[in-house]
């Protein structure tokens, strides 16, 4: 079999059939040397027939002077790049060079891509993005709101530039009544990343306005690399002015981007974020008026319905003065009648009385003898009762003096108490070697309790009750 490192065949001889190598075998040898022996190099050219197919992995030709190059760049590769490609372009790529089998073509397989010339810059922007979002600078709890109405508007940006121009027009279109005041500064070059941040500090410093807007138009990295630099993302940081940053295009990102209180992809989309409709306020404005319109007709309808309630119910002095005036001589005339009706009867009643006195004093006195003897029966019941009354009262004398305890004293008993004053009636209430206290019909005793006998059992020398 023919090897691709055999020694080459005689020009005039003919090759076994077995050794003839069919193209594919031939195409898949060359890549895998290629593949193999030609290892990772970074190439630069300049992108031409650019096109990106709808699996979103793109196509172009890497070229130069002197030769040219097809290239692939898969799409989860084009995903990372923050720029767009574009035909013109200058890049750097780190490709493997291999052959697509199915065409024969040489082309480079793409790893890596960066623009021509600016490696070092999109390191130097990440490492000041790394240590930046490292310090915080990024966090969304940082960025502070915009005011929803604001009366003056700060623009950052290059006089010269087209995207003030682009700024301007949104405001004035959307927002007309609100103030307009451009801090001039260069965007780019030599010193620009100062003059911004000296632009912004200005702005700080006179607050004039409620807001500012951080802008320039689209352009190449070194074009835009101003806004990357640290000074611009601390005057931004430390700014007292909530900032819209809308440099470049959509694609575009900077470090100000970043530090800013809200990006916008771009500077009429930074006028559009700062301002509100225009349009929009009028409709409200409009809808907001005619409402108020409805309800004060409404309240007026309502306020002349009561209006109307009220006059109804109003009358005139003199009328309420004629149903007063009225009102008093019907009462008054009552009153008349009442006092001459009731003055009528007491004459009627009095006439009766008289003509009933008379009679009566026309009539004899009756029964002389009756009376005679309830005269004399009067003194003699008056005594009786008399005698009763002091007969009950004897009764209940004797009575109460049988419950005299001085009584029962002066027979010969005793009152035993207590120091504290308590009667003893039992021979348990007292224990041996108390003090207890007599009293007598006349005078009393401080006795000492010796001994104590059963309650059933009687001293038999004494009696059960004493002598009288």
């Amino acid at each position: 079999m023919v090897s691709l490192f055999s020694p080459p065949l005689d020009p005039g001889g003919t090759p076994p059939r077995g050794e003839v190598l069919p193209v594919s075998l031939l195409v898949s040898s060359a890549r895998l040397l290629l593949e193999q022996h030609l290892p990772n190099n970074w190439v630069s050219g300049e992108i031409s027939n650019f096109t990106r197919a709808s699996s979103g992995h793109c196509y172009f030709l890497l070229k130069d002077e002197r030769a040219q190059v097809r290239c692939v760049l898969f799409r989860h590769r084009a995903q990372g790049l923050a720029f767009k490609l574009q035909d013109g372009q200058h890049i750097e790529v780190k490709a493997v060079a291999t052959i697509y089998e199915a065409r024969g073509e040489f082309q480079l397989t793409i790893e890596a891509l960066r623009l021509a010339g600016v490696g070092s810059l999109y390191e130097a922007f990440a490492r000041l993005k790394a240590r930046l979002e490292a310090q915080g600078w990024f966090a969304p709890e940082g960025k502070r709101p915009l005011p929803p109405y604001p009366r003056a508007i700060g623009v950052v940006t290059s006089p010269a530039a087209a995207a003030l121009r682009d700024v301007l027009t949104t405001l004035r279109r959307r927002y007309p009544a609100a103030e307009v005041i451009v801090y001039p500064t260069a965007v780019q070059g030599a010193g620009a990343a100062e003059a911004i941040a000296a632009a912004l500090d200005v702005a700080n410093a006179r607050a004039e306005c409620e807001v500012l807007i951080l802008t320039r138009g689209g352009g190449s990295i070194e074009d835009l690399w101003a806004f990357n630099e640290e000074p611009v993302a601390a005057a931004i940081h430390r700014s007292l002015l909530p900032v819209v940053s809308g440099v470049g295009h959509e694609t575009d990102f900077t470090i100000a981007d970043f530090v800013a209180d809200l990006r916008a992809p771009t500077p009429t989309a930074a006028a559009m974020m700062v301002t509100p409709d225009g349009a929009a306020l009028h409709q409200r404005a409009r809808v907001l008026a005619a409402r108020l319109a409805r309800a004060a007709a409404r309240g007026l309808e309502t306020r002349m319905l009561a209006l109307d309630h009220l006059a109804r119910r109003l009358r005139h002095p003199a009328a309420a003065l004629a149903a007063q005036s009225e009102r008093l001589r019907g009462t008054s005339e009552r009153l008349a009648r009442a006092w001459a009706g009731q003055n009528e009867r007491r004459q009627w009643a009095c006439a009766e009385l008289a003509a009933r006195l008379k009679r009566l004093l026309k009539t004899p006195l009756g029964h002389p003898q009756r009376l005679f003897d309830l005269a004399r029966r009067l003194p003699l019941a008056g005594a009786q009762q008399v005698e009763g009354a002091r007969q009950r009262v004897d009764q209940a004398a004797r009575s109460l003096a049988l419950l005299n305890p001085q009584q029962v004293l002066d027979r010969g008993y005793a009152i035993v108490t207590q120091p504290g004053g308590e009667v003893l009636r039992d021979a348990k209430q007292a224990s041996i070697g108390d003090a207890l206290d007599l009293r007598l019909a006349r005078g009393g005793l401080v006795a000492r309790v010796l001994s104590k006998n059963p309650a059933d059992r009687q001293t038999p020398q004494e009696p059960l009750c004493p002598k009288p």
